[in-house]
């Protein structure tokens, strides 16, 4: 179901009026197909995380545009522009791809055919993706590569959340050197944290890395800082939703924990990004970057599967007060180095300027 042709957002065989989508609420208990047949399928399919991971999110944005100019023409493309990007405030891939599109269309003379256009855009974007993720996977193997050549044993690695597959269009962020690793015959085994309070880890990363074949061990969150301190941490690698010019990155909640036993522990602390999640306006990211804040439900309400059947229980009292920050930032000072398609650099301005000089 996962190989090197696999897909999270498509264009509906013999359809061009449907994307079709995975419902990723639903795994690893079961794998379903979701039919976008409008652009506010699209937002309810970003906002209530159907979909996630910044890629995929700015994928989906950029589909759901198509819909909108399939619908209505370039009023209705607007309409939903302004809607989808108050739809996830956190993650810059959004905005980015509804810029990138809403700048095409802005070239288009009259007459033009816009949905064309548009889904040209979309296409190319998420053909772009593939081979980003391929760079970084590409990058990343070296870090992994010179870990085995000098430890001689299986190559641990943390990741925290998902930025895998599943987030991106295939191969992920954080994983694709993970899956490279294991297809060049390395041994690696991943550590993966649950990934509070939606389960992320414990839901897609797992069942990603188990389709993959690659060995891997679920962990509770706060596990991370034990395993390093006994040396069974070799390297961590996790994503980012949004990372400003100086470094700092903006990730699922926790990961910031994770740098800080990393840091305390002399354990490589790597962050896997496609360029596309840099915010070059921002410098101080935990001033900067916008935490979105979620439904209390997530927290007090566990989804799992009884006898094959999906449901969903509380596991708090009704009138517990409950704060849900979705991501926090882990200051450049903490990230021993940032992978790119271009490269890895350091977590900085001068590292990331190095790398993408037209930003400088």
């Amino acid at each position: 179901m996962l190989d090197d042709d696999f897909r999270t957002i498509w264009l509906k065989p013999d359809d061009e009026s449907v994307v079709q989508i995975i419902d990723q609420r639903l795994l690893p208990h079961e794998y379903k197909i979701e039919d976008l047949s409008s652009w506010r399928d699209g937002l309810a399919a970003i906002a209530d995380m159907y979909v996630r991971g910044a890629p995929l999110i700015g994928a989906t944005a950029a589909w759901s545009l198509y819909l909108a100019a399939r619908q209505g023409g370039m009023t209705e493309l607007k309409t939903a522009a302004d809607a989808l990007i108050s739809s996830r405030p956190t993650a810059v891939n959004l905005r980015w791809a509804i810029d990138r599109v809403l700048d095409r269309v802005k070239s288009l003379s009259d007459g033009a055919d816009l949905t064309g256009a548009v889904r040209a855009d979309a296409e190319a974007i998420c053909d772009e993706d593939v081979e980003i993720s391929l760079g970084i996977g590409r990058h990343g193997l070296k870090l992994l590569k010179e870990i085995s050549d000098r430890k001689q044993g299986v190559v641990n690695v943390l990741t925290h959340c998902n930025a895998g597959a599943l987030a991106t269009i295939n191969w992920g962020t954080a994983t694709a050197p993970v899956y490279l690793a294991h297809a060049n015959g390395i041994d690696v085994h991943v550590w993966v944290d649950e990934t509070r309070p939606r389960n992320q880890g414990s839901q897609l990363t797992a069942w990603e890395l188990g389709q993959r074949g690659v060995p891997h061990t679920l962990i509770v969150d706060n596990a991370g800082g034990h395993l390093m301190q006994h040396g069974q941490v070799d390297i961590v690698i996790t994503g980012t939703d949004r990372t400003t010019r100086c470094g700092d990155v903006a990730n699922k909640i926790g990961t910031y924990l994770k740098a800080l036993a990393a840091d305390d522990n002399d354990v490589p602390f790597y962050v896997a990004l496609p360029s596309t999640t840099i915010d070059w306006s921002a410098r101080d990211g935990v001033a900067e970057i916008p935490i979105e804040q979620r439904d209390s439900r997530e927290v007090s309400h566990v989804r799992g599967a009884i006898d094959g059947n999906v449901v969903e229980v509380a596991t708090t009292a009704a009138s517990t007060p409950i704060s849900n920050y979705a991501f926090d930032v882990t200051p450049a000072r903490l990230v021993t180095g940032l992978i790119t398609e271009r490269g890895v650099c350091d977590a900085s301005e001068a590292g990331l300027t190095s790398l993408f000089p037209e930003f400088a």
